[in-house]
């Protein structure tokens, strides 16, 4: 399964040049992945943050194609595995079915002192029904 979210190029997030900067795509990653929480997981980040967080341990990106002020991009979270404190993420950006952005990530739930902890159960129930890979 996949959670789809769609950002259109602003202003903001690029160069003199009107090219996406590409630290911003980042931002672009995080906001997708902070709607996928609010929307289809139902705890969204204001929620989380009451009891811990979910800070990214690690991610890895290829940039394929330039996207211009204006572009509206598709951005797909795939989700590859679930463990005990983290969600394995593959990210893909697209504009019109070009790509864009390639990326695969980790979150890590921690709890309020920042060390990793198990999911909430409610959470860890919906996650579930969209990861495709084996679980722990």
């Amino acid at each position: 399964m996949q959670y789809v979210f769609a950002q259109k190029v602003l202003f903001k997030f690029c160069d003199p040049a009107g090219i996406v900067f590409f630290p911003r795509y980042f931002e672009m990653i995080n906001d997708c992945v902070e709607s996928f929480f609010d929307e289809a997981i139902g705890f969204p980040f204001e929620k989380l943050l009451e009891i811990g967080g979910v800070p990214t341990a690690e991610i890895s990106t290829r940039f394929r194609a330039p996207s211009r002020h204006g572009d509206m991009l598709t951005i797909s979270l795939g989700f590859e595995r679930l463990g005990r404190s983290s969600l394995g993420l593959s990210i893909v950006g697209t504009c019109d079915g070009e790509a864009r952005f390639e990326s695969t990530s980790t979150l890590v739930f921690v709890d309020r002192s920042g060390k990793p902890a198990r999911w909430p159960e409610a959470v860890r129930d919906k996650l579930n029904s969209y990861v495709k890979g084996p679980q722990k």
